[in-house]
């Protein structure tokens, strides 16, 4: 997953400013940049040629700024746009322009999704289902004999006290060897005591997001 903020700055007016120089230049950046920024908003907020069935090109190429924002505008992503204007009646023209930009901006409807990586979900299960079923080894071979003998009982709930006992660990010490040998894998270091967790506890391993 990715976190982008992004904090704009204002058009500037040369006339009102009074820049020059280096900080002229940057201001007519700054400008090239919203320009493409609300051509991009516009395009998406097209909701006359959305609604017609057209297509839509949307520039996202036209600067940096909008390729960084691909993703946060129209894209899978959750965005949140912020409207920063000045209650002075010197900046009215200023104000009124950023309220229609922000207006065409909350007019762009994005489509977001998890990206799960499945390779890493898949090695979740597997992972779980191993948890599980060791479990019920232990309960079928360690339990209670009435825990023992009820085919009724729900699958790998056993007393987690259990998973506590030496015999125990060294049990399923032996299983994971005996499985690496039939796998013909190496096995792994582990510690003597069983690294078992109560199944109410977080799972350790989780889904990976793709960026």
């Amino acid at each position: 997953s990715r976190f982008t903020f992004v904090d704009l700055a204002g058009s500037e007016r040369m006339k009102k400013t009074g820049a020059e120089g280096e900080r002229a230049r940057e201001g007519i950046k700054i400008n090239e940049g919203l320009l493409a920024l609300g051509n991009v908003i516009n395009a998406l907020a097209d909701e006359e040629r959305i609604a017609r069935g057209e297509k839509v090109h949307v520039p996202y190429r036209q600067s940096k700024l909008t390729r960084l924002l691909q993703d946060a505008l129209g894209g899978n992503s959750q965005t949140l746009f912020l409207a920063c204007v000045s209650p002075s009646d010197t900046n009215a023209s200023e104000t009124l322009s950023t309220l229609q930009y922000a207006n065409r901006a909350r007019n762009i409807k994005n489509a977001p999704t998890r990206n799960v990586d499945e390779t890493a979900l898949e090695l979740r299960r597997l992972h779980a289902m191993n948890n599980l079923l060791k479990r019920e080894l232990v309960r079928l071979r360690f339990g209670p004999d009435g825990q023992r003998a009820n085919e009724d009982a729900d699958i790998g709930m056993i007393n987690d006290e259990l998973l506590l006992r030496e015999d125990v660990a060294a049990y399923l010490n032996m299983v994971d060897e005996k499985v690496c040998e039939f796998g013909n894998v190496p096995s792994l270091p582990r510690p003597v005591q069983s690294n078992f967790r109560p199944l109410s506890a977080p799972a350790t391993m989780g889904p990976t997001f793709a960026p």
